[in-house]
Order: C-alpha cells, then sequence, then structure tokens
C-alpha cells in the first residue's frame, strides 16, 4: 500500500489522540499546530493514523474525510511494537491505551520499520498530533 505523496520520497503520516468527543476544528488545530512545528503544509501529510480506541471518534473521522486522506486504525500490539520508539510520555494516554503516547505510536506504526518522530506529540484544544516521518522504498 502506497500511503506518500505522488512525487515525493518522504511519507509523513500525522498520528492522532483526542479526549471522546473533540471537534474536527480542535483536531485541525492540532494538526496544524504539529505541521507549523515541521514547517510543512498540510498537503505534506501522507496519511492519518489513531488507535483501534479511537475509531469511531467523529471528530478524526471528519478531519479524514474533509482532507481527504486515508485514515490508518492501528491495532493494539502494533501500538506496543512502535512504542519504545516514542518520545513523550502521557499519563492520561497510558491509562487509556497502554501506549505512552498514543498519537506518536500509531504515527510510527503506520509510517513503518524505519519511521522516526519529526514533531512530538503536541497538544492543542484537547486533541493531540505527532509526525513521524519515512523514506518511501523504490
Amino acid at each position: 500500500m502506497e500511503l506518500g505523496k505522488r512525487g515525493t520520497d518522504i511519507m509523513i503520516i500525522a498520528g492522532l489522540g483526542c479526549r471522546k468527543g473533540s471537534t474536527l476544528k480542535e483536531l485541525l488545530s492540532a494538526l496544524d499546530a504539529a505541521c507549523d512545528a515541521a514547517r510543512i503544509s498540510r498537503e505534506s501529510i501522507a496519511a492519518l493514523a489513531t488507535g483501534e480506541i479511537k475509531r469511531e471518534e467523529p471528530g478524526i473521522l471528519q478531519l479524514a474525510d474533509k482532507l481527504e486522506l486515508a485514515l490508518h486504525i492501528i491495532s493494539d500490539d502494533a501500538l506496543m511494537q512502535a512504542e519504545p520508539r516514542t518520545k513523550t510520555v502521557s499519563r492520561h494516554s497510558l491509562a487509556k491505551t497502554l501506549s505512552s503516547s498514543l498519537s506518536e505510536a500509531a504515527a510510527l506504526a503506520a509510517a513503518g520499520e524505519n519511521s522516526e518522530i519529526i514533531v512530538p506529540r503536541l497538544i492543542s484544544q484537547g486533541a493531540t498530533c505527532a509526525l513521524a516521518q519515512a523514506r518511501q522504498q523504490p
């Protein structure tokens, strides 16, 4: 499955987390904050990712729809495999997901084994976003 934008050799995945009931506006704010931190445009994002626990979260689904991006739902096992590569620790995330950062672990898992965090979890209006990047294989 190709996740990257056409013509690029770098793939950037936005991992998302949020409070239950977070709005599209709140999630967009978190995504924009992460893109600003990376000095990239929203159009640089290849896909979105979140954990199984957020599969039905309306704001996340609306964000994927608005941006016309694939939303990858990451299994708990895949989140745990990505866990050693996360950079921040959220007690709330640990209590709810067994991951120290749902947004970071989801981004890393979706981007692949050789991916790395380029923007650690940022919080904006109750939503979190982290960016992971990986070089696409030719």
